[in-house]
């Protein structure tokens, strides 16, 4: 069955480099489901998203940072409750470009650590693995997916090309991902 989703993140960034606040996103996109084995089914798709988490600057001015990507997945399904609950779990590639953030916060000086502007971690790792959790529950043609991903890989690892970065920072950048999304999906 072809599913089209539409719903809302949450995105937490694990880093002992700044306190991250998360922030409100979003995700949409589609997919394909389909039985594989017994009760065991098979999931497809891509998802498009924008995540977000916001860093303080020196004068407690809050900077948020967005996000955007595509997200391809494929993760394996088991039928806790036939054409109602199933519990999922599975890889996905996540491609991003660099952060966003509003053209005015970019000079700004970051309060976890006064040596960088908040234009100087905006580069972040382009490629980036997550591993998914979730549940869906509905009916056939319409469910809820509640979902957690965690990035495997540091996603601030491109920040630790730049040595004058390094530098001001203290030392490597290390950071990872934790995204949690609810979605609808509407099955065709």
């Amino acid at each position: 069955r072809i599913g089209i989703s539409g719903g809302l993140t949450q995105m937490s960034v694990f880093t002992h480099n700044f306190n991250a606040t998360p922030e409100q996103g979003w995700t949409a996109g589609f997919s394909l489901r389909g039985n594989f084995y017994n009760n065991f089914q098979m999931a497809y798709g891509m998802h498009f998203t924008e995540s977000k988490f916001s860093l303080q600057s020196e004068f407690d001015k809050k900077i948020e940072y967005a996000m955007s990507g595509v997200q391809i997945f494929v993760v394996a399904s088991y039928q806790i409750v036939q054409d109602h609950i199933t519990a999922e779990l599975g890889p996905v590639l996540q491609i991003n470009g660099k952060l966003k953030i509003d053209k005015d916060d970019e000079t700004l000086l970051l309060k976890d650590n006064r040596l960088l502007f908040a234009k100087d971690i905006t580069p972040i790792t382009m490629f980036n693995g997550n591993m998914y959790a979730g549940i869906t529950a509905g009916i056939k043609n319409l469910r809820l997916h509640v979902s957690y991903q965690y990035g495997v890989n540091n996603f601030l690892n491109n920040l630790n090309k730049n040595d004058e970065l390094k530098e001001r920072n203290g030392g490597n950048f290390n950071g990872h991902i934790g995204l949690l999304s609810g979605m609808l999906t509407v099955y065709l």
